[in-house]
């Protein structure tokens, strides 16, 4: 039975992003419904982090999920900074599934990416300049999470049809 996908996108980035908007087509081809919060003002806040206000994005993540598993099974997407805040929502949230693309497993060393024992699918680039390959496989192994590994750098900017491919996969699994 089809759900509600949750669709995080990556720091610096907004809702109408390449990866986010080809996901939220495949969900809605799929009979799933989706949103795309809008992060973006999180992310100006530089004087919070170098990476805007982390923790306000988690809490607005954890608001939308909350409202969202009551009507029923619940997806969480999320593409860079977006992955890293669904994983940890997915501790505090019922969720069916996880899906990663490009997830930082570290932010740093005191913040590792977190989630719960669910199903999860992995979309990373081999070239990936901010987060080690070996470190996403060691993560995901650990898991027995669905893995795709693919030759592009961090924005994942070549494979986002293979993304939106793969999501659709991960969803008709569930």
């Amino acid at each position: 039975m089809p759900g509600h996908c949750i669709l995080c996108h990556g720091f610096e980035s907004g809702p109408d992003a390449t990866k986010v908007a080809a996901l939220a087509d495949v969900a809605q081809r799929l009979g799933w419904t989706h949103e795309r919060p809008d992060f973006t003002g999180f992310d100006a806040r530089r004087e919070v982090s170098e990476l805007g206000d982390v923790p306000a994005r988690l809490q607005r993540l954890l608001e939308l999920a909350r409202t969202a598993a009551s009507r029923g099974p619940l997806v969480l997407a999320g593409s860079s900074l977006g992955a890293w805040i669904a994983g940890h929502v997915s501790l505090q949230v019922p969720v069916a599934g996880l899906y990663l693309m490009a997830p930082p497993i570290t932010l740093d060393a005191a913040h590792p990416l977190e989630a719960a024992r669910v199903p999860v699918s992995i979309v990373h680039g081999w070239d990936d300049e901010l987060i080690p390959a070996p470190q996403v496989v060691a993560w995901a192994q650990e898991r027995r999470a669905r893995l795709l590994l693919v030759d592009d750098s961090h924005r994942l900017s070549s494979h986002v049809d293979a993304s939106a491919a793969a999501f659709g996969q991960f969803l008709e699994s569930l």
